[in-house]
């Protein structure tokens, strides 16, 4: 999270005083300046929603300029008004009248001129986005040779291409610029070797051989582009055609940064465990080593902050140059100078993410202020900041990086001090000091991060006390190390042993309160759920921080009912049927209609079998069995009834395994999934990973990818066995492809078959026989045009002895191991109503 730089000498160290900490007259009492709040959180709101309405942004613009003009010659009006007033008393009359006006007018000028300058800007930024050459080739779905310049490094994973072994070729997205244009880009690897096919769930990427892009470099490749919404921070995506290639190298001013970066990861790949992957991420915030698994304990835990470079990191640099530079007794501009230029190196390092730009410009107004003479204060900074980067960039007001790092901020400099003080009523003061800043950061966070997750870490408060103080110590270390290392190689690597340490620390303090019970709050979804939120955290606050008794306790008897009627809808309308559910439930077949959609667990990791038709009802399964984060997808093909859901897994899903893209459309959706940050891998048999304990094999399609014919024969089948229960997916695997399984002598045994498609009379009998499943699970839609489930499917596994459960008739259909499962053992099957 953000952290404002500490001060010492009056006016003399950025940061000088906490916002608000000068006192009034001898009261003591701490007086927060929140004028510059009202403007920025309207420059905020203009942006985020001017963005995705462009046509009403030239209306908008003039009508908050008339705003802005009526205001200031009101406030005029008022003044000369006072002053024309004769007598003393009609003075103080006039005065009093107008007290009003004169308090909120000026707030209501600023209000409206800032966020006309931010309509304006946006209105300037969509010209710039939409060149009409650009356009129109997206319009005419052309190919073309494009030169790109990249932005972003980019992220390397495995896709469908037909050039190497298994047809598997390494596929790379980064952010780049067309013209000045933001673009997203989905291409091969230049690299001409493909990764290796095994993986665990999520990490896909990580054996991928280097892409050698840098940031700076210009490439050309021939491309397809495709418009995105208005309020997209990438204006087209670029699906290419064939692999960039560089056609100049970086500047040297930022060359420098990817190969320091470079060097850094590949010496931390060196240090063992979770600390190695772990230490790019806190020094320079580089994650790409971080496992799928650890990245989600990391989400889990509310740490993943520590990971994302922010005000703390730049408030390190900036500090210790500014230490150095007084202990050395160099003048005042000289340390400003000094520490503006390792800012900015310490920026092109970590690279430009909203966060870092946030934090760094914040940074840059405490220096200007310092430089003064003037004393800083952290919200009037921050408000400045904000103001001024979405003049800059109003398309960074719906980034959710952004947003946390700036609510962060406010949280620290707003809250942390009064809850500080509350608490060390209660507790032991340094104590209470630990606990106020971890607890400001995640109630000022918390309603945006239930966006991105429907739920809320209980154990993020304690997980950040213990982890907290490792990150600087680790971020420190870390940047010595990137120092060290072009200078001093072996004393570089000398030193990273010692910023392992911290590293190490902080992952394992993450793995162990991601495993705690009860470490998450299941929440409502959505807008309502951050509205319902923000609620709650402001009767919280009165709870805590009220002055009158009578406030505090309606604030906490507000809490106590929100929170628990919030969790108990959260848990769904099934919170009686929750009860009597298996608690340790392996697979779930949700009831999402005529589709499949099936769940698979491992302790707390999840993998998800195809998405059905529609979002919602997957929604509502998935939200039901308080599943949020998604290790595992499988895409088994592209009808509708098996992808429909497929916009539930945005943001959600770690890996996808997809099956054979049949068409543009097809690979538009898998590039929507990567650009929400999944990793997709088009599957083809022999790939293996892990779920937790359980071990995913791909059994089907067989035979390099560019071969194989997409649709349902093309199915991806999948294999899950655990200690305790073990299970294949058939997709809708026709009769002659089941054979063609068969075949191959990957088949095994099972205790559970999730019947190909649907229950149809397209099934082999030899198959099921090899397969010998206990129980045969169909997802199919009550009063379904098909017929099915068939009574040749039924007859079928009635011969072959495998008993059925039917989402169609059952609901929810809960599979758990019994005594013995996995070894030919009994089921435990729970469903929403009795079988028919």
């Amino acid at each position: 999270m953000s952290g404002r730089m500490a001060g010492g000498e009056r006016g003399g160290t950025p940061g000088g005083t906490e916002d608000g900490a000068n006192s009034g007259a001898g009261t003591g009492r701490r007086v927060t300046d929140a004028r510059l709040l009202p403007v920025a959180l309207a420059c905020w709101l203009t942006a985020g929603i001017g963005v995705d309405v462009p046509d009403a942004l030239p209306i908008v613009r003039g009508a908050l300029w008339a705003v802005t003009l009526s205001a200031l010659v009101a406030v005029v009006a008022v003044v000369v008004l006072r002053r024309r007033a004769g007598r003393p008393r009609a003075r103080s009359a006039v005065r009093s009248a107008t007290v009003g006006a004169v308090a909120v007018l000026p707030v209501v000028a600023l209000c409206a001129a800032g966020s006309a300058l931010v309509a304006g800007a946006a209105l300037a930024g969509l010209e710039r986005r939409q060149p009409p050459a650009l356009v129109e080739q997206a319009r005419e779905h052309r190919v073309e040779l494009l030169a790109l310049t990249v932005a972003q490094t980019p992220v390397e994973q495995l896709g469908a291409g037909g050039g190497g072994e298994d047809g598997l070729v390494s596929r790379i997205r980064f952010r780049a610029e067309l013209d000045g244009v933001p673009v997203l880009v989905f291409a091969s690897a230049p690299s001409a070797s493909a990764p290796a096919a095994s993986m665990s769930a999520g990490s896909a990427s990580d054996a991928g051989e280097p892409t050698g892009l840098r940031i700076g470099d210009r490439v050309v490749m021939r491309a397809e582009l495709e418009a995105t919404e208005p309020g997209d921070s990438a204006a087209f995506l670029v699906f290419g055609t064939d692999p960039p290639e560089r056609a100049q190298e970086a500047p040297a001013a930022i060359a420098w940064a990817g190969d320091l970066r470079a060097r850094f990861v590949a010496l931390a790949q060196k240090l063992p465990g979770e600390g190695g992957e772990l230490l790019p991420g806190l020094a320079v915030g580089d994650t790409s080593a971080v496992s799928a698994g650890l990245d989600a304990d990391m989400k889990a835990s509310s740490l993943s902050h520590l990971t994302a470079v922010s005000g703390a990191n730049c408030a390190i640099v900036v500090a210790a140059i500014m230490l150095l530079g007084r202990v050395l007794g160099v003048a005042r501009w000289v340390r400003v100078a000094g520490s503006l230029s390792a800012l900015a190196a310490f920026v092109v390092l970590v690279t430009p993410e909203p966060s870092v730009v946030r934090a760094a410009v914040m940074a840059v107004i405490v220096m200007l202020a310092f430089l003064s003479g003037r004393a800083s204060r952290g919200l009037p900074a921050l408000c400045v900041a904000v103001i001024a980067i979405l003049v800059w960039d109003p398309w960074l007001a719906r980034s959710y990086g952004f947003a946390l790092s700036a609510l962060a901020t406010v949280g620290l400099l707003v809250l942390a001090a009064p809850l500080g003080e509350r608490l060390a009523a209660w507790m032991p003061r340094p104590l209470a000091l630990a606990i106020c800043v971890p607890l400001a950061a995640q109630l000022a966070c918390q309603p945006v991060l239930v966006l991105l997750d429907p739920a809320i870490a209980l154990v993020g408060v304690p997980a950040n006390l213990l982890a907290g103080p490792a990150a600087p110590a680790a971020t420190v270390l870390g940047l010595v190390v990137c120092l060290l290392l072009p200078l001093a190689p072996l004393l570089a690597e000398w030193c990273s042993y010692l910023a392992w340490l911290p590293s190490a620390w902080i992952a394992a303090v993450a793995r162990l309160s991601a495993d705690l019970p009860g470490a998450r709050l299941p929440w409502l979804a959505g807008a309502a759920g951050a509205a319902v939120c923000v609620a709650l955290t402001i009767a919280l606050l009165l709870a805590l921080l009220a002055a009158r008794r009578r406030w505090r306790r309606a604030g906490a008897m507000v809490c106590g009912v929100g929170f628990a009627a919030v969790a108990g809808l959260a848990a769904g309308p099934g919170v009686v049927r929750g009860i009597l559910r298996p608690a340790e439930w392996s697979i779930a077949a949700c009831d999402i209609g005529q589709g499949d959609a099936v769940l698979l667990r491992d302790g707390a990791r999840f993998a998800l079998v195809d998405t059905g038709p529609e979002t919602e009802p997957l929604d509502g399964c998935l939200d039901g069995l308080g599943v949020g984060r998604l290790d595992l997808v499988v895409l088994t093909h592209f009808d509708l009834d098996h992808v429909g859901g497929v916009t539930a897994l945005e943001g959600r899903a770690e890996t996808v395994l997809s099956g054979v893209p049949e068409n543009d459309a097809d690979r538009r959706m898998l590039a929507r999934l990567e650009a929400a940050g999944s990793t997709v891998v088009t599957a083809s048999a022999g790939m293996s990973g892990s779920l937790g304990e359980t071990r995913w094999r791909v059994l089907w399609p067989r035979g390099p990818l560019d071969r194989v014919e997409a649709g349902n024969d093309a199915s991806v089948v999948v294999e899950f066995v655990s200690p305790v229960l073990s299970s294949v997916f058939l997709g809708d695997l026709g009769e002659s492809a089941q054979d063609a399984l068969l075949a191959t002598r990957t088949v095994s045994r099972v205790d559970v078959v999730k019947v190909s498609h649907h229950g149809s009379a397209d099934q082999s009998e030899a198959l099921y026989e090899r397969l010998g499943a206990a129980l045969g699970v169909i997802s199919v839609g009550a009063d379904n045009d098909y017929g099915h489930p068939t009574d040749r499917l039924l007859d079928l596994l009635a011969r072959v002895g495998t008993a059925v459960a039917r989402t169609d008739g059952q609901g929810l259909v809960l599979v758990s191991a019994g005594s013995g499962a996995g070894s030919s053992g009994e089921l435990q099957v729970w469903s929403e109503r009795a079988p028919p």
